[in-house]
This record gives structure tokens, sequence and C-alpha cells, in this order.
């Protein structure tokens, strides 16, 4: 699930003016067979917000990336930026499973509560440092743009986001390529901002595994970002590496998003 995670599962100054709710379902390929699914839901409004994503991955590349599980998190907006305060999750990877409840303060972990099964030994030793000066990997995700121009626009990509899901702490990198038209079979139609990415794994994760060594070597990867209305938040439509063998795709087939309601925030379904 770390690898859906990664694949579903950035924040700058600038106000979140309104409220604004998102849903989306995705497909995950590998060389264009069908490999999993994914669904995120989200609600921003002018001083909270929610997310909350599951997935799952298996079949013919199993080995390369497979597992389940779902995350969520809380958070207030301050400034413009989401700032997490509350993030679970239940993920199954690798034959581990692992569940985590962690609570933030202006960006660092206060505390963990975990449920996992023993972990595989060749795992980099995560520190205390490591759990400063980070986000949640579904809040990352979820992009605020700064000023008050277009949220289309070379401003949604250029950041670094410092990443941590409890047991592994990463960096993901964005710069602005270019702008895009798409179509969701359901949902949404017009421009997305397309970001090149690039991973640097810092610890918690296997030092054998695959993923993190087919996503690290200078593979292009690209997100696409979409908006969502009412707010100056993008949230993800397509994400892609490319391959040689073949590309690995998460595509959104519906994504709805539209301004919400200023009354409160309901729980993601």
């Amino acid at each position: 699930m770390a690898a859906v995670g990664l694949c579903v599962g950035i924040l700058a100054a600038g106000p979140a003016r309104a409220d604004g709710r998102f849903e989306a379902q995705y497909t995950i390929s590998m060389a264009g067979i069908p490999i999993g699914k994914a669904a995120w839901t989200a609600e921003i409004g002018t001083s909270q917000y929610s997310a909350a994503a599951r997935g799952n991955a298996s079949g013919v590349l199993a080995a390369l990336i497979r597992g389940e599980g779902n995350v969520a998190v809380r958070g207030a907006v301050k400034d413009g930026r989401l700032v997490p305060s509350s993030f679970t999750s239940d993920l199954t990877q690798d034959d581990e499973r692992a569940k985590f409840k962690m609570s933030f303060e202006d960006g660092n972990v206060t505390a963990i509560e975990a449920e996992t099964e023993p972990l595989l030994k060749d795992r980099v030793p995560v520190t205390e440092a490591h759990k400063q000066g980070v986000i949640d990997p579904v809040s990352a995700l979820l992009v605020t743009v700064g000023g008050t121009g277009e949220v289309i626009s070379r401003e949604a990509c250029p950041r670094v986001l410092r990443i941590f899901d409890g047991r592994r702490r990463y960096d993901l990198g964005l710069a602005f390529k270019r702008v895009e038209r798409v179509k969701a079979d359901k949902g949404y139609a017009g421009p997305v901002a397309v970001c090149a990415m690039t991973l640097r794994a810092i610890a918690g994760h296997r030092t054998g595994s695959l993923l993190v060594k087919y996503l690290a070597e200078g593979r292009e990867i690209e997100l696409w970002l979409a908006p969502i209305p009412g707010t100056r938040v993008l949230a993800p439509f397509r994400l892609s590496v490319a391959s040689l063998v073949g590309n690995m795709v998460v595509q959104a087939e519906m994504f709805l998003a539209a301004p919400g309601q200023r009354a409160g925030l309901a729980a993601p379904r």
C-alpha cells in the first residue's frame, strides 16, 4: 500500500478562500494491464480540512507494486496552508501489516500509536529527526497555490514535499513542465498543471525494495493536478512513471470537484 499511497496517497502560502469538495476514483495500470483501483475524497474549509484514500494493487506485476489499505487525515487551514493534526492508516504490503495513528503539531510528529506485525529486517532506521518538519502523504498531494492568479499555472509545482507516513520518510520534488487539457470519464474536463516529480527515499524503506529502486532510477515521473473549485487547492488527476517495458499509470476515471458548504465539514465517505 505504500506504493498505492504514493500513486494516489505541497504546500505554499496563499488563502483557501472558500470551501470545496472533491471525490475521485482511479485505475492503476502497468504496461496497459490493470492491476488496481484507488479512491480519494476530501473537503477543504476556510479553517479545517479532512481527506481519506483507499486502494489496492495486485495481479500480474504484483512483484513490483502490491498491497491494500486506507488512510485518513484531519487538520487546519492556516495562512493558506493545510496543516495536519491527525493521520491514521491501515496498510498491508510485502506480507507486512501496519496500523498507525499519528498526531502532528506545526509540522512535527508529536505521537505515534502503532500496531504492526513483525517488520522485515532490511529497513533503513527512522530517527526522531526524520519526524520533524514533515507532512502526511495525503495532505502533501493536496496542492495549495499561493497568490490570487490562476491556480493552473507554473506556481503549482516548484516545491519539495517532506513526507512521513508513520513508517517511511521520503522527499518528493516537483517542477513545472506544462499545462494540458483532460477529460475524465465522469466529472472534470479542463486544464491541469503537469509537474515533473522525483523521489528520494530517506528512511524507513526496505533496502531491497523493488518499487523504490524502480522510482529512483531517474525515470520520467509526471503528476497531473486538477483544481477543486471554491479553493486554491489542486488534487491529483494522473500519475505516470515512464519505463522501457511499459508505463505505470494512475488515471482518474471519475473526478468530481465542486464548491462545498461553509456550514462545516463532514467526514469523508
